[in-house]
């Protein structure tokens, strides 16, 4: 952020929305109707002139009218509905027109809850059009939960997926003064005053363009259209406010680092809508590059996910780690049926493979006849099987990734790519080259962007500050945490501590805030420790080190269950995996249960081995882990370990097992 720079003004926009800058005089704003200013370079990535989401939407409909933009889940006769961009585009006007008519207001929200679908997307576009902020809820939040974003956003209309996420609604509506209506959008409401998406359409259809005209002209590229909850693993959620050049900036600078062409791109859409990626990857990207983007049904996560990616074949597939880790599990089960000749065969492939790409890291993209030949016999079939076949960008993102499971991928030619980021700024920030791919780190700045390190150790770590047209404009209604994120000159303050390599890659080496402070001084960042011993040991699933104001180190471990495919809640029995580890190991235990109740000698045994290899590793006494516990279940959402986006919420473990954790320091 050295270059000079200028702002984005009115008189090279014009004062008539929806692509004009309106007058602003700041960086940061915390109010709803606030506007930011916008910083250009004078050339490269940064010197585009802003647009808006409603724009950019409009002239993809003129260039690709009759592309087929979104593809909705099978219906109950399997049959999928198909939209062209000319028909998503008049869906989502009509829907913006029944907003104002319903009496959405500017900057108030429209607030929806449910799975992926057209009607998500659709809503989410028209409360932009009709000049509203678009606030996604997670589908696992509490009644509790949904009424604070709703009334913190002060949300005019609420539109949920269907009966389960609508009693929720129906629960704290008396306490929501700004509430206007409630749409359903899957099956028909039972409940008297619930509009059903038919409805919705209906009052769309009969009102004139003249209201939403009139709104888009006074919509500014530099004020907020979307808000983003944090998970809210310590405190009340925040609301991210994101501006239109915000979201579109990440798009624009993103194309050509991960050479995706306008027309040719096919994504499914699964991951949570309300988390920032999942808006990004589905909805903004679609209608700015014309992607067409295939809906999975809500048991994705539970095992059906294959049969959209089969269908879809799509070109660019991203993955939160644990989806990563699903697929790999899955693999490794088929994987112990074959027999003898297709397991040497596989190992051979495989080594082809990994040699490619640790040529590929050195610099040197080669590939050797026995890549080539390893590819046409084992790993185009692999990619066929798994619906990947025609997928190009393999991305990883929202929480770290164990590296075993990065380096069994790039085994099979699934390189991952780890992309770096956080919804203060848009999503992305750093992510590996596919031209220069590599195993660690988060990558290189985004090219556009900007990295600095704060406050750098004697190791070269520090805390990672990032700087760009993708920050956020603030919190809502909460100075005091915007100023602790972001400050006087423009650098998003991660909370992360990260150092670079000598090729400019950033590894993110731990979280400021998960610091743990012995009571002897120590400063330890826990989660190197954590995938050191997750490495020496794969049959472990989750490990947590504790030790914050303590003697000495200890750490929580969960061994790999089978998952309830309803629910998504850990089961007490083992894995196959573990099962055939237990018994090669001496052990008869099939449950978590009887291995804790037994304290089964063997399993112990090799995970406190596990936990002395991963010691050697340590820089001092203070950071080897001395004690360990086994958990009676793996960390899951409905048990509560899991936040929404698959991240650890250390602290309600701490709370959980706090007699467990206080007989380890006994």
């Amino acid at each position: 952020m050295t270059q000079s720079i200028r702002y984005a003004s009115a008189s090279e926009t014009g004062l008539d929305g929806p692509d004009q800058v309106l007058p602003a005089d700041t960086d940061t704003t915390c109010n709803v109707d606030g506007k930011v200013r916008i910083k250009l370079d004078s050339n490269g990535p940064n010197s585009c002139m802003p647009l808006s989401i409603p724009g950019v939407f409009m002239k993809t409909v003129k260039l690709y009218p009759d592309h087929i933009a979104i593809v909705s889940k099978p219906d109950n006769n399997g049959k999928r509905t198909m939209y062209t961009f000319r028909e998503y585009e008049f869906m989502v006007r009509t829907v913006a027109k029944a907003f104002l008519k319903l009496g959405l207001e500017r900057y108030h929200s429209v607030c929806i809850i449910g799975f992926n679908s057209p009607e998500w997307f659709i809503t989410e576009l028209a409360t932009i059009y009709a000049g509203g902020l678009a606030t996604g809820i997670y589908t696992t939040n509490s009644p509790e939960a949904c009424q604070y974003c709703a009334e913190h956003s002060r949300a005019n209309i609420i539109v949920v997926e269907d009966e389960k996420q609508l009693r929720k609604i129906l629960q704290i509506k008396h306490n929501l003064p700004h509430l206007k209506a409630i749409v359903q959008y899957d099956g028909k409401p039972i409940e008297k005053d619930i509009l059903s998406w038919d409805d919705l359409l209906n009052i769309g259809k009969e009102e004139s363009e003249d209201k939403l005209l009139s709104v888009l002209k006074t919509i500014g590229v530099n004020e907020c259209c979307i808000l983003v909850y944090t998970s809210g693993t310590v405190g009340k959620p925040k609301a991210v406010m994101l501006n239109h050049d915000n979201i579109l900036h990440c798009i624009r600078i993103l194309t050509p680092i991960l050479q995706i062409k306008d027309k040719s791109e096919v994504i499914v859409s699964y991951l949570p809508l309300s988390h920032v990626a999942g808006q990004l990857i589905d909805i903004i990207a679609n209608i700015m590059i014309a992607t067409t983007v295939y809906f999975a049904d809500p048991g994705a996560l539970k095992g059906t996910l294959i049969n959209t990616l089969l269908v879809a074949q799509p070109t660019i597939f991203m993955g939160v780690p644990r989806v990563w880790e699903k697929i790999y599990e899955k693999m490794q089960e088929k994987a112990r049926s074959n027999g003898i000749i297709k397991t040497w065969i596989a190992k051979w492939a495989k080594a082809q493979s990994l040699h490619y790409y640790t040529n590929k890291m050195n610099g040197i993209d080669y590939k050797h006849w026995g890549y080539v030949f390893a590819k046409w016999l084992v790993f185009d079939k692999v990619k066929a099987a798994l619906g990947l076949n025609k997928c190009h960008i393999f991305a990883t993102a929202a929480a770290p990734i164990n590296i075993d499971i990065k380096k069994y991928f790039s085994s099979l030619d699934i390189p991952l790519i780890e992309v770096y980021g956080m919804s203060e700024c848009s999503g992305p920030h750093t992510l590996i080259d596919v031209k220069e791919y590599s195993l660690y780190g988060v990558g290189r700045t985004i090219p556009g962007l900007y990295t600095k390190l704060d406050n750098i150790d004697e190791h070269g770590e520090g805390e990672v500050c990032m700087g760009g047209r993708h920050i956020f404009m603030g919190y809502l209604n909460n100075p005091e945490k915007t100023e602790e994120a972001k400050d006087n000159i423009g650098w998003l303050h991660s909370g992360d501590l990260g150092k670079f390599d000598s090729k400019g890659n950033l590894s993110i080496t731990g979280r400021i805030k998960e610091l743990i402070i012995t009571s002897g001084g120590e400063n330890v960042a826990p989660y190197n420790i954590e995938q050191s011993i997750l490495s020496e040991l794969p049959y472990l699933s989750n490990a947590m080190v504790i030790g914050d104001q303590r003697k000495y180190l200890t750490v929580l471990v969960t061994l790999k269950s089978n998952m309830d495919e309803e629910t998504g809640a850990p089961l007490n029995t083992l894995t196959l995996d573990v099962l055939k580890w237990t018994q090669s190991i001496g052990s008869s235990a099939k449950t978590v249960t009887e291995v804790i109740s037994s304290r089964d000698a063997a399993i112990y045994e090799e995970i406190n081995e596990a936990i002395k290899r991963a010691n050697i590793q340590a820089i001092s006494n203070a950071q080897k882990v001395q004690k360990f516990e086994i958990l009676p279940h793996d960390f899951s959402i409905p048990t509560g370990e899991l936040g929404p986006t698959l991240k650890l919420r250390k602290n309600v473990v701490l709370k959980m097992y706090a007699d467990l954790i206080d007989r380890m320091y006994e």
